[in-house]
């Protein structure tokens, strides 16, 4: 189950990234519960697995224009497919990376997986919950999404 301190520790990484890699602070609204199977992704999906100690999932959706201006904002000069595949796992993988040092070496995370669209699955038990967390970056909404048994 997921606690209250379990969440700060992903909406620290989130305010963590996007900070120390872009000039820009992003906003964080309030997070809420949902059934893994009622998930619905924007654009691009990174999506981690997490094992161990732990099991579960954390996963980054995020719409294109948010992910091209993210990838123009780290130094590049356009904004080319594989880019936006790149960076929208970067993110998944970076708060994830982060939360492994919180919650130790027990929590062990996968590779990404980038997903264009709708995933045919997200990789959960059916009828598990996570916690979505919005936020919002030059304007643009996205969503980390966390289950953690």
């Amino acid at each position: 189950m997921i606690s209250e301190k379990d969440i700060e520790v992903f909406i620290d990484g989130i305010k963590h990234y996007f900070t120390t890699s872009t000039d820009c602070n992003i906003t964080v609204e309030t997070p809420y519960l949902i059934e893994t199977d009622a998930i619905e992704v924007i654009d691009y999906t990174g999506i981690i697995g997490i094992s161990g100690e732990r099991k579960g999932f954390v996963l980054v959706t995020a719409p294109i224009k948010l992910l091209e201006h993210l990838v123009l904002s780290l130094g590049e000069h356009e904004a080319t497919p594989n880019l936006i595949h790149d960076v929208v796992g970067e993110v998944a993988n970076t708060i994830s990376g982060n939360a492994r040092r919180s919650f130790g070496a027990g929590f062990m995370i996968s590779v990404p997986l980038i997903v264009q669209g709708q995933p045919n699955r997200i990789g959960s038990v059916k009828d598990t919950h996570g916690y979505v967390i919005p936020a919002k970056w030059k304007g643009f909404s996205f969503q980390l999404i966390v289950s953690l048994e």
